[in-house]
């Protein structure tokens, strides 16, 4: 196990980081990873910070000092990508992301020359893959998971365009957001410096609305327009790469082109395939036995491994093979359909659809409450939640099912929330 008792200068950060829905188990890899990353004194400051986005002024008020000197420290940290800073209303606010995705991929998105890539990729490598605890905790706890795939476009017929719907395609999250950036991919990157890195296109990481419009600012994005984003997911398609995005209809910060080989998400979908650790889209490929040669070119594509061959059960033939799908481990991504040129695949939609999370306010609190980690969202002890926040919060809460506001109400053990959930209608709230 990665867990260890022996406290260090980054304890109170990873302590802070873990109070989100998705943390980052504590470890000694853990320590030089934020070592790299963070001065002891940045870890203090940061430890302190609330998990809601909070202004330069409450900040200077948590870390009893002066608002410029809080400032200058809040946009150093934002330009290094370890705070996201948001503009709301012509004021900025500052909020440290989780681990994945977030500080951890910003960290490779571009080359830098400040923090020593390769080490980092190695020590990224090394607790992610070999301690374990970090991807099976990022992608296995909950039912709410923290990305989703979108499905491939091109191979969408005319009737199966009809059953997706607009948050479903990667495209419209491209013409609808506030801003676009492009960045090297983190998982391509970390694997360049162990030299496992395939040939796949590396400048190709898609932000968008406000992540993008802050990576943009400090030049760890680049800004495209709606043309250059579709150019860019067509090349995506063409270089069968799988769209990988935030688990959310509204406000999609990120999605990720990944290959089978080097991203965390389809490395993840491998190893732990029975825990379901990927929303899959809303297909599912069927095979036509009669056409399929089993030429095994749906086997090869398939980043999940979800496509095998079998034997075909031929008498005449003994060596005849066949196409089967592993219904439990599918993404229902597409690209095996792509490949096959027998026409032997199809998309057909699943009987039941794929639940998604309005946005990121409604995903973090179903994954807290999944995680047991709703209270922290509620009572952050860093600095009162504002009346606007918690009404957000308690509404979600509000239009769960029962048994998830139950799991909510023993979480919080709050008489209030419990009467709020037993005698208000969302519509008081929100």
């Amino acid at each position: 196990m990665a867990h260890h008792t022996i406290k260090s200068d980054y304890t109170p950060l990873v302590d802070r980081i873990n109070r989100f829905p998705q943390g980052a188990p504590p470890s000694k890899r853990l320590d030089k990873i934020l070592a790299m990353l963070f001065s002891k004194t940045e870890a203090r400051l940061i430890s302190q910070l609330p998990i809601k986005p909070v202004t330069a002024k409450a900040v200077a008020k948590i870390w009893n000092m002066s608002l410029p000197k809080a400032r200058i420290i809040l946009n150093k940290l934002a330009s290094r990508a370890i705070l996201v800073d948001i503009d709301q209303n012509g004021e900025s606010q500052y909020v440290l992301p989780p681990p994945m995705a977030g500080f951890f991929e910003f960290s490779l998105m571009r080359t830098r020359d400040d923090i020593d890539q390769k080490v980092l990729s190695e020590l990224f490598y090394q607790y992610l893959n070999l301690e374990e605890d970090f991807i099976k905790n990022l992608f296995t706890l909950g039912d709410t998971q923290l990305g989703r795939v979108f499905i491939h476009e091109p191979v969408l017929s005319n009737e199966n365009a009809i059953h997706v719907l607009d948050y479903e395609r990667a495209s419209q999250v491209i013409k609808t957001a506030s801003h676009m950036g492009i960045s090297t991919c983190y998982c391509r990157h970390k694997m360049f410096h162990l030299d496992q890195a395939c040939d796949s296109p590396m400048d190709i990481c898609m932000t968008f609305n406000t992540s993008a419009a802050s990576l943009i600012k400090h030049g760890h994005a680049k800004a495209v327009d709606i043309t250059q984003g579709l150019d860019l997911l067509d090349q995506a398609h063409e270089s069968n790469l799988v769209q990988f995005g935030e688990n959310v209809r509204k406000g999609v910060n990120f999605i990720c082109n990944c290959c089978g080989c080097c991203c965390e998400a389809m490395i993840a979908a491998r190893r732990f395939a029975i825990s379901n650790p990927i929303h899959t889209s809303n297909f599912i490929p069927v095979i036509r036995k009669d056409l399929c040669t089993g030429c095994g070119k749906c086997v090869t594509i398939c980043p999940v491994e979800a496509m095998t061959l079998v034997s075909a059960n031929d008498p005449r033939n003994k060596k005849t093979k066949k196409a089967r799908l592993n219904e439990e481990i599918c993404l229902g991504c597409g690209l095996c359909v792509r490949a096959c040129r027998e026409d032997s695949l199809a998309l057909t939609p699943l009987e039941e659809r794929v639940i998604t999370p309005l946005n990121s306010t409604h995903k973090a609190v179903i994954m807290a409450i999944e995680r047991g980690k709703l209270q922290h969202l509620i009572f952050d002890n860093r600095v009162l939640f504002s009346h606007r926040a918690l009404a957000a919060v308690l509404g979600v809460i509000l239009k769960l099912p029962p048994i998830k506001q139950i799991l909510a109400s023993q979480q919080v053990k709050s008489r209030y929330l419990e009467a709020l959930i037993s005698t208000m209608k969302v519509s008081d709230l929100i």
